[in-house]
């Protein structure tokens, strides 16, 4: 064989050689959807067995539904059920509410402060809701996994009475991430100004995340509170005779120690519905 011939050959079997090698490689990208999205590494599976097992989750249009009293006479349901995924916080039921808030519920970002009222009725959320992911968030001092977490050994003993439940924690590192966030959005350091997260701005976090589309029901702008013709609502539409929604933010905005920055969030939330596909509704945000 002539040496120009020979080395067209060897080019040629080079050149199928990576062609294999490039479509192993786009399969086990296709195979494996949660190594491509390193940020939902930071939801760690609470496994009875200690397993690490990460989040592995994507929608193309997720519904975020706000526990806020807005969702009152909304009539909503049908359009969120009809959402690819419906994610929800805390505790907020659907049962009786379905008309205005639906009654699909695919993921739930609960708080630490409320696992006890989802252990009040555990039957409901762990096993008859078994399709529910949960994603639970709290301090160290809770949600440490050395046997010292109050919280977490709660939901660990959930996760071996009920294993088919899918329930999720967020990291430590993810729960430093959340606060740089915070921190670069606003020019303050959280911890300093003694406020805490709410759970309405880690489910913002994993909502992007996750959601090529985001459409967030019942969740009032920043100025709302401070326009004259305001409606005056419930903070929770499950609680309709405590405190009202302005009422509560104005509260927390201004608290000196342990306050949600409800206010201050939702001016940040306005920003990221400029650079991602977010959109309000019930109220309709100008953005």
């Amino acid at each position: 064989m002539r040496p120009r011939h020979m080395l067209r050959l060897c080019f040629s079997m080079l050149t199928l050689t990576l062609l294999f090698w490039l479509r192993v490689l786009i399969a086990q990208d296709r195979l494996s959807p949660a190594a491509q999205n390193s940020s939902l590494r930071g939801y760690s599976r609470i496994s009875p067995h200690r397993k690490t097992t990460f989040l592995d989750v994507h929608c193309s249009h997720c519904a975020v539904v706000s526990s806020s009293g807005q969702m009152l006479g909304a009539g909503a349901g049908d359009e969120i059920d009809r959402t690819g995924c419906v994610i929800r916080m805390n505790n907020a039921p659907t049962r009786g509410y379905e008309k205005d808030v639906g009654k699909r519920t695919t993921m739930r970002v609960v708080s630490h402060t409320s696992v006890p009222l989802l252990v009040e009725n555990e039957q409901y959320y762990f096993k008859q809701s078994a399709n529910t992911t949960y994603v639970f968030w709290g301090p160290k001092r809770n949600m440490r996994q050395d046997g010292e977490g109050i919280i977490f050994n709660v939901l660990l003993k959930l996760a071996v009475k009920y294993r088919k439940s899918n329930m999720y924690v967020v990291t430590e590192s993810k729960i430093k991430y959340c606060d740089s966030v915070f921190q670069n959005e606003t020019g303050k350091n959280r911890m300093k100004t003694g406020a805490f997260l709410s759970t309405g701005f880690f489910t913002m976090i994993l909502a992007m995340e996750m959601c090529d589309r985001i459409t967030v029901y019942g969740m009032i702008d920043d100025k709302y509170c401070s326009r004259a013709n305001h409606s005056d609502v419930p903070y929770h539409y499950y609680e309709q005779k405590r405190l009202s929604e302005c009422r509560m933010y104005k509260y927390h905005e201004s608290t000196q120690r342990g306050g949600h920055r409800f206010i201050t969030e939702k001016a940040i939330y306005a920003k990221w519905a400029t650079q991602h596909n977010i959109q309000f509704k019930h109220p309709t945000w100008k953005l």
